[in-house]
């Protein structure tokens, strides 16, 4: 490993869809220069309102599933039938060249992957929601799926639930504004590490 590779470390928010992972890395991003946030790529077609290299690498399923040969990510995993998602190996060098500490905002699979590989270079936090039946309502109330979609989201979120456990911290986002104080505390003990 290089040196710059040596010192720096990766924050990794995962849990499922409507949990509010999303919301809590926008702010510690907002608050710490220090973080830079880890772009997936997927082989999903873009939607009319994500930008290419800002929300997603949009590889397409051909482009994705040659740079799985390649061994060019450090987690992939295909989340629904031939929609892949994944992160790059050079994604982490392209930051950590930058001297930035990462920050994920990914799925269950992918975060369990990458903690097996980075070791203690790598915090996982598992934001977790106030209940089932609310993080089922937040998801109908997205109103951004069809009803097939938003069953299959629904049913993988109860699945990735059952796994909270596995990670470094749990945090449980049930006022938005007490868990953003709790992942800025939670960052910045382990940055100062």
């Amino acid at each position: 490993m290089k040196e710059t590779e040596e010192q720096y470390k990766m924050v990794i928010f995962t849990a499922p869809s409507g949990s509010g992972k999303t919301t809590l890395v926008r702010h510690l991003l907002q608050v710490f220069d220090q973080l830079s946030f880890s772009i997936s790529a997927t082989s999903r077609e873009k939607r009319s309102y994500e930008v290419e290299g800002s929300d997603y690498y949009f590889l397409g399923l051909e482009r994705f599933l040659s740079k799985i040969k390649t061994e060019a990510f450090a987690e992939w995993e295909e989340v629904y039938n031939n929609q892949y998602y994944g992160t790059l190996k050079s994604e982490i060098k392209r930051i950590w060249d930058e001297e930035k500490h990462i920050i994920f905002d990914i799925d269950v699979q992918g975060a369990q992957r990458l903690k097996k590989t980075y070791g203690d270079k790598a915090l996982t936090v598992f934001v977790m929601p106030p209940s089932k039946e609310i993080l089922f309502q937040r998801l109908v109330d997205r109103n951004t799926e069809s009803e097939e979609s938003l069953k299959k989201r629904i049913d993988k979120a109860d699945h990735e639930l059952s796994f909270a456990d596995q990670f470094d911290v749990i945090l449980v986002n049930d006022d938005l504004k007490i868990a953003k104080q709790e992942a800025e505390n939670i960052v910045k003990e382990y940055l100062a590490q």
